[in-house]
């Protein structure tokens, strides 16, 4: 069984000069947008570690995934590596952001980068058997494409 989570505020702490607090674009959002606190410069291929000027302190049971900003992707295919932020870690949030476009990429400090998903999550210990029960279906081991077109 999961465990309740009923949280109403994040509490979050700005390490930097002009670092912003991560922030929802509009109401009921998902995601809140990361800032880059320091400006960043990105050739076609490459990628770097971009600071945010901000630390967290998620609820135990909450983790924090950083995901793209679908129009950075779009238009200039700027996206950040999949990040996991634990409920334990307090140090700074970077963002690797990664340019797959063609063009050159330049943001400046305050930019959005990326977005911030706050995700409940259920870590079970776990046992080691010698085989697992059958699946509800048919499926078994069968794996990508097994269900055709």
């Amino acid at each position: 069984m999961l465990p309740s989570i009923a949280v109403d505020e994040l509490e979050v702490r700005l390490l930097r000069d002009g670092a912003r607090a991560p922030a929802r674009s509009r109401p009921g959002d998902a995601g809140h947008d990361l800032a880059c606190v320091e400006p960043v410069a990105l050739s076609p291929g490459a990628r770097a570690k971009v600071p945010t000027g901000v630390a967290i302190a998620l609820p135990d049971g909450v983790c924090g995934l950083v995901v793209p900003r679908s129009g950075l992707a779009a238009r200039h295919g700027v996206v950040p590596a999949l990040g996991l932020i634990d409920p334990n870690f307090r140090g700074e949030l970077c963002v690797t952001l990664m340019n797959t476009g063609e063009e050159p990429f330049a943001a400046q400090a305050g930019d959005r980068i990326a977005q911030l998903l706050l995700v409940p999550f259920w870590a079970p210990a776990l046992t080691v058997v010698d085989e697992l029960p059958p699946s509800p279906d048919d499926r078994g081991a069968d794996g990508w494409g097994s269900s055709g077109r």
